[in-house]
């Protein structure tokens, strides 16, 4: 078995599935895969939020609407008491769903690797748990245990 250094870069590509010997033109991708600042950053979908300064804080105002939005369904009572089972239960999948969902998102938006969209997640978060999750807005210590969801483990 060699275990000698080979060049990587001399390697030929996969011959293509079709049997045709011409390549198709490759884009090159540049991937951080370290957390850096600016706001050249790809956010959820390919060539967003684009080349404009504008449209980068258009998207961290996304990524921050997502995760305030996630803590809200997160601690949110939309079941009344007396609910029959079947529908109560039909809507907590349905919201468990959609905060699961949107908690992804808000996941892969931090993937980009962009300081930016990693601090204002982290700030979405941190205001949706202070609006509706803390004791700070509560009436009773009743009202602390009320959601229709339980709390997501991590």
């Amino acid at each position: 078995m060699d275990h000698g250094n080979h060049d990587m870069g001399s390697m030929a590509p996969p011959p293509s599935m079709n049997g045709s010997s011409t390549t198709m033109p490759h884009r090159k991708i540049m991937m951080h895969m370290t957390f850096f600042w600016g706001t050249a950053a790809e956010v959820l979908f390919s060539n967003w939020p684009g080349t404009s300064t504008g449209m980068y804080y258009v998207a961290l105002l996304f990524v921050f609407a997502l995760a305030v939005l996630v803590e809200w369904l997160s601690h949110y009572r939309i079941i009344k008491a007396g609910s029959g089972h079947v529908a109560a239960g039909l809507v907590q999948t349905l919201l468990h769903c959609l905060r699961v969902g949107l908690g992804y998102m808000v996941m892969l938006a931090v993937m980009s690797f962009n300081a930016g969209v990693f601090l204002v997640a982290v700030a979405g978060h941190t205001l949706g748990f202070f609006l509706f999750g803390s004791r700070v807005f509560k009436k009773s210590v009743e009202d602390d245990k009320r959601s229709d969801l339980p709390p997501v483990r991590e």
